[in-house]
C-alpha cells in the first residue's frame, strides 16, 4: 500500500516572526545598506509570500524599499549550494506577484518597471573553512560559463552584536549549543532565551515575545519528531520490501527450505514466507 506523505503547513519561525515587525525589518535593511540614512519604516513594503512553491517550513523573507527588492533566505545549519536555486525561484515568484499587484502588462510593448533584486542567504551553521562572500549559478553550477540566466547570492555569516543580522546568527548558534546540551526540550529553548537576553542579543524582541518564541520553537520540535518518525517508517518499509523481494527470489529457486530462508531474511516471518510461497504457487 502506498503511504501518503504528511502535509506540512507553513508555520512561523523565529526568523519570519522577528522580521514581521517593521522596526526590526528596518534594522535589517540598514545592516545591509548602512549608507542609506533617510529610509523609514513607512518606506518598507513587505512582499513575503509564505505559500510559495510547496507546503513547507521555509524561512524566506522578501521586502522592497525604493528601487530595491531584497530577498533573504535563511540557510539551515548544513551548507548547500542549492540555496541559490531556491533564492532564484523565490525571486521569480516574487516578481510575478509584483507585476500582478502593480497591474503591469508583461505582454505589452511598454517596458515594465521593476525593482532591482538583491539576494542574500543568512548562514547560521558552522562557518566553512574558506567561506565565499557570494555564490552564483554561473560560478558554482556551470564552471563560470556564460549562461542565459544567472543569480548571485551574497552570503552572510558574521556574528556581530552591533547589527540585527549578527544577533540573529548568534541566537541560532546559542540555540544549537543548548539543544545539544538539553535535547529538544523546553529547557533548551528557555536557556537560549535567557543567555541571549543576558548578552543583549535580540533582547527587546525576546522580552516582548518570549511566550510566542517558546511556542514557535516547541512547535518546530514537534514537527521535527513527526518527520523523523515518518522517515524511519519509510526506511523500515523500504527494508521490508527489499527483504520480501529477496525471499521471493529464494523461494522461486527452491534450493532452501522456508525455515532456512527465515534465518537468512529475518525481517520476513515464517508465516509470511508461507503466504508468499502460496502466492507464488498460485501465480505459477
Amino acid at each position: 500500500m502506498t503511504q501518503s506523505m504528511p502535509k506540512r503547513k507553513i508555520k512561523d519561525s523565529v526568523f519570519t516572526n522577528l522580521f514581521q515587525d517593521k522596526k526590526y525589518l528596518l534594522r535589517l535593511y540598514k545592516a545591509l545598506h548602512p549608507e542609506d540614512n533617510s529610509v523609514t519604516e513607512d518606506d518598507i513594503r513587505d512582499v513575503t509570500m509564505k505559500h510559495i512553491l510547496v507546503d513547507a517550513d521555509y524561512n524566506d523573507l522578501g521586502f522592497s524599499i525604493g528601487d530595491k527588492l531584497i530577498i533573504l533566505v535563511e540557510s539551515q545549519s548544513s551548507w548547500t549550494l542549492n540555496i541559490i536555486i531556491r533564492a532564484l525561484m523565490y525571486l521569480m515568484q516574487t516578481y510575478h506577484d509584483y507585476f500582478k499587484r502593480t497591474k503591469q502588462n508583461l505582454y505589452g510593448y511598454k517596458k515594465v518597471n521593476m525593482p532591482k533584486p538583491e539576494l542574500y542567504v543568512i548562514f547560521t551553521g558552522e562557518k566553512p573553512k574558506n567561506p565565499p562572500d557570494s555564490i552564483s549559478l554561473s560560478k558554482d553550477f556551470f564552471d563560470e560559463k556564460k549562461t542565459a540566466v544567472d543569480a548571485e547570492v551574497r552570503v552572510l555569516y558574521q556574528e556581530d552584536e552591533s547589527n540585527i543580522i549578527g544577533e540573529y546568527i548568534i541566537f541560532c548558534k546559542v540555540y544549537n549549543e543548548q539543544r545539544k546540551k538539553y535535547g529538544q526540550t523546553k529547557e533548551a529553548v528557555l536557556e537560549t532565551i535567557r543567555i541571549c537576553k543576558n548578552r543583549n542579543v535580540l533582547k527587546e524582541y525576546l522580552e516582548s515575545k518570549e511566550k510566542e518564541v517558546v511556542d514557535i520553537m516547541m512547535t518546530l520540535f514537534d514537527d521535527q519528531e513527526i518527520w523523523e518518525a515518518y522517515a524511519k517508517d519509510i526506511e523500515d518499509n523500504t527494508a521490508f520490501r527489499e527483504a520480501r523481494k529477496t525471499a521471493e527470489r529464494m523461494i522461486r529457486k527452491g534450493k532452501m527450505s522456508l525455515e532456512e530462508i527465515a534465518d537468512y531474511v529475518p525481517l520476513i516471518s515464517l508465516d509470511e514466507l508461507r503466504k508468499l510461497e502460496a502466492e507464488i504457487m498460485q501465480m505459477a
